[in-house]
This record gives C-alpha cells, sequence and structure tokens, in this order.
C-alpha cells in the first residue's frame, strides 16, 4: 500500500546525492563567500555531525535564530544532503518492505486520489520552507543568481535613502531627516533598514556585501562620508 511512497523517497534520494557528487567531485558548486568575490568550488570538508546538522532544526525560527533557513556554509549544506539522502534510503526501503498498522489503515483514505493530495499537502510544506530559503538565505540561493534576498533589497534601497538624506544635509545618525518618518514605517521584520541601530527584526542577514557595512555605527557628529571612506570599494561597488 505504501511502495509508492517508498519508490518516491528513492527517486529523492538519488536528486540529493546527485548533488553531494556534483559538489565533491564533479567540479564543484558556487559559494558565495569565497574570496574574491564569490566562485566556484570543491567541497572538500564535509559537515557530517549530527549536533551540526540536526542542531539547526533545534533553532527558533525567531529572534535571530532562522532555524534551518541560517545556514551560511556549503558543507554544512552538502553534509546535510548526505545525511537527508541517508534517511530517505531507510524510509524507502522500509515503506516498500511494510504495510501500514491498522490504525493507520482505518484513519486515512488509500485511494490514488488521496496519494496524490498527500503528496500536494507536502509539496506546499516544502515549498514555503523554500521560499524562505529564497528569501533569506544566499548562500543556498546566491543573490548573484536567483537576485538579492529580501533583506538585502531592503538594505540597498535604505542605502539610497540614507545617501539622499546626506545630500540634503540631513543628521543621517539620528536619522531625523526629510525621510526619517518613511525610514521608521518602511522597516521590515526580517533586519533592521537602517545600518547599525534597529533592531527590530527576526533573521539577521549575512551577506558578503553587507559585513564591511555592519561592523561600525555612525556618528553624528561626523559625515557620512568619513565612515563610507573606511569601506572597501569593493563592498560599495557592489551596492
Amino acid at each position: 500500500m505504501t511502495t509508492i511512497l517508498g519508490i518516491h523517497l528513492i527517486l529523492l534520494v538519488l536528486g540529493a546525492f546527485l548533488l553531494v557528487f556534483k559538489a565533491l567531485y564533479f567540479g564543484g558548486v558556487y559559494d558565495t563567500w569565497a574570496p574574491g568575490g564569490g566562485d566556484v568550488r570543491k567541497i572538500t570538508n564535509l559537515t557530517l555531525s549530527p549536533s551540526i546538522i540536526f542542531g539547526y532544526l533545534l533553532k527558533s525560527p525567531l529572534g535571530g535564530g532562522g532555524w534551518i533557513v541560517s545556514v551560511d556554509d556549503l558543507e554544512d549544506i552538502i553534509g546535510g544532503h548526505v545525511w537527508l539522502g541517508s534517511i530517505c534510503i531507510l524510509g524507502g526501503i522500509w515503506h516498500i518492505l511494510t504495510k501500514p498498522f491498522a490504525w493507520d489503515r482505518c484513519a486515512l483514505v488509500w485511494s490514488g486520489e488521496a496519494y496524490l493530495s498527500y503528496s500536494l499537502a507536502a509539496i506546499s510544506v516544502f515549498g514555503f520552507i523554500a521560499c524562505c530559503f529564497v528569501w533569506f538565505n544566499n548562500t543556498a540561493y546566491p543573490s548573484e543568481f536567483y537576485g538579492p534576498a529580501g533583506p538585502e533589497a531592503s538594505q540597498a534601497q535604505a542605502f539610497t535613502f540614507l545617501v539622499r538624506d546626506q545630500r540634503l544635509g540631513a543628521n543621517v545618525g539620528s536619522a531625523q531627516g526629510p525621510t526619517g518618518l518613511g525610514k521608521y514605517l518602511m522597516r521590515f521584520p526580517t533586519r533592521e533598514v537602517i545600518f547599525g541601530g534597529e533592531t527590530m527584526r527576526f533573521w539577521d542577514l549575512r551577506a558578503p556585501w553587507l559585513e564591511p557595512l555592519t561592523q561600525f555605527h555612525i556618528n553624528p557628529n561626523q559625515s557620512i562620508r568619513s565612515h563610507f571612506n573606511k569601506i572597501p570599494a569593493r563592498s560599495i561597488q557592489v551596492l
């Protein structure tokens, strides 16, 4: 009765292991954190520690924990696919060789349409998880290929307003310029909009172009130009 489920799980294993083999032996995968602004590299040191891999599942999705979406290391991503593939193999064999328990047969509907509906429900769950990855995680979905993550776009927009305020003679440090109210209302709960100060967020964005900008706080008594002169030119060009 569940043979088709076991077959589907094993097919998922093939997809997971294809990514693993590609990362390990066949050219590697793109790493947005590679020195020099991102590069394709082979994974040579897989993370297989269960405490690290399953530790992501125990993280809170709120307060900066980020749940599994917080992964920012390709070694962890590829190692997670090794674990996922292994578990799916065991689950696939289990479902092929066994039959549902009696209470399962009574509680669930067993028909082709029921199987299809269960599968669609599972796809929807993973679709929502994938949306979070696309929206917040630029390691699994590099911004170079998929466009800026939501928080990245918010930061770039904030940078535009910050420069405009400076040109208008506003006090950028205290954000009390002509667009101060707009910045306050525009805050998104994934990351602060103004560099350095705001804390209204659930996920903490990490991106290669953003790291230099979050290492300092703007002093209202100094010109913003004096602060941005400290930032590597490459980081500003990315913006």
